[in-house]
């Protein structure tokens, strides 16, 4: 069966998801013409309207430059931003040079983490392109795909930044001056390092599974636990004796698992407890997962002196609205330490493991007493070397100012499960 085939037999039998999974597979290479039907189908089934009204647009026309942009970007709204790549450079090839097009295809590419690609698309159609955005997006993407040299060059020539890019620009220079100091080097492997250089946050802790290739440091799917939590704290305590800190409380964000590691960390670290207060100073905020709150983050978004954002495990692949000042560790799929799960016993069959409802206090408690998960240890990711990583960022770290969002992967890639 072809993967187109597999996308057809998908949405008759009604599996949306499944369809759209077999999709972003089947998406590149694919005839305009049935990549449009099948979307106009997909849109239809989902009740999307717009898009099942684009992707008819484009069957009736197919080398109609705006019916493809139309779709193209049709596809980045609802979050399939690969399957809106063959449509958007198609839509370049009928129209060469169109401005929208090659913004709107370079947000595809970087939907789609392939940075070198938006690069190359950015360069080719330079003549038509402005300082602002595009030649900031030009230099960005440089960043994000390891070349700084590009990225310096491009930024040298940008013109004064307008009011709305301010930000921006200070985004830039942020990266392109923390790659020039950041301890050790920069290279397709050097997670810790990149991490840094783009958001600014140190990474507690690198995964050791696949670490040479497919996941370099992140992990995939994740049970957390216990052990991970307390190595978390203990990291952290690494870096706060490597760089110094003036805080003097813990401060408590209201959700469950923020409430169990704050309370942990606190107790560790023999710092008072407080539920978090907007604009408090000299403060450690303890955050278990910053993409699974529900209360708003704004208040975090201005840094207050003395002040770390910390955060236990970060999504690398749909991240909050805010990068943390130090990441516990990165993952795609997370299963909290004390959610349902399943187990697999050895020689056994699975079972499952109802959720730990114990109060968050007595989960903090077990935290304390529990030890480090430190079984295995990726290549450069003892202790020692990350407490050697923050000595090298004394005087820098942590940032000041507006905390900016996660940028991920970068120019360090790893496996993506859909």
């Amino acid at each position: 069966m072809s993967d187109l085939a597999e996308v057809s037999e998908r949405l008759d039998a009604g599996d949306l998801n499944g369809a759209i999974r077999a999709l972003l597979t089947a998406a590149p290479g694919a005839p305009t013409v049935e990549l449009a039907a099948l979307l106009a189908r997909a849109g239809r089934l989902a009740g999307f309207d717009d898009l099942a009204e684009a992707a008819d647009a484009v069957i009736s026309d197919p080398g109609d430059a705006v019916f493809l942009y139309q779709l193209g970007w049709a596809c980045i709204e609802r979050g399939i931003s690969r399957i809106a790549i063959p449509l958007l450079e198609a839509s370049l090839e009928a129209a060469p040079g169109r401005r929208q097009i090659v913004t709107e295809l370079v947000a595809a590419y970087e939907d789609d983490y392939r940075y070198g690609d938006a690069v190359a698309v950015l360069e080719a159609n330079d003549a038509g392109l402005q300082d602002w955005p595009d030649r900031y997006l030009l230099a960005l993407n440089s960043v994000m795909s390891g070349d700084l040299d590009r990225a310096r060059q491009v930024t040298g020539r940008l013109a004064s930044a307008p009011p709305d890019w301010v930000h921006a620009h200070e985004r830039l220079f942020g990266m392109l001056e923390r790659a020039r100091t950041v301890p050790g080097t920069l290279d397709h492997q050097a997670l810790r390092s990149w991490h840094y250089v783009l958001n600014g946050g140190v990474l507690l802790h690198l995964s050791p599974y696949g670490f040479d290739e497919p996941m370099r440091g992140r992990y995939a799917y994740l049970h957390d636990s216990l052990a991970a939590l307390r190595r978390t704290i203990d990291r952290l305590r690494v870096v706060v004796e490597a760089v110094g800190s003036s805080a003097s409380t813990v401060s408590l964000l209201p959700d469950r698992g923020s409430l169990i590691f704050g309370l942990a960390l606190a107790s560790a670290l023999d710092l008072p407890a407080q539920p978090y207060a907007p604009g408090r100073h000299d403060t450690i905020i303890a955050a278990y997962d910053l993409s699974a709150l529900t209360v708003p983050l704004s208040p975090l978004v201005e840094r207050t002196p003395g002040t770390l954002l910390v955060e236990h495990a970060t999504s690398w692949t749909d991240p909050g609205p805010l990068a943390p000042d130090a990441t516990g560790l990165l993952y795609q799929s997370l299963v909290p330490a004390w959610g349902e799960r399943m187990r697999f016993p050895a020689g056994g069959e699975p079972e499952q493991v109802p959720a730990d409802d114990r109060p968050v206090e007595e989960l903090a408690a077990a935290v304390g007493e529990t030890t480090p998960d430190e079984d295995e240890v990726a290549p450069g990711d003892t202790s020692a070397d990350l407490a050697a990583f923050a000595a090298g960022l004394a005087g820098q770290w942590p940032l000041t100012g507006r905390r900016d969002r996660l940028w991920s992967p970068g120019p360090v890639s790893s496996a993506r499960f859909r």
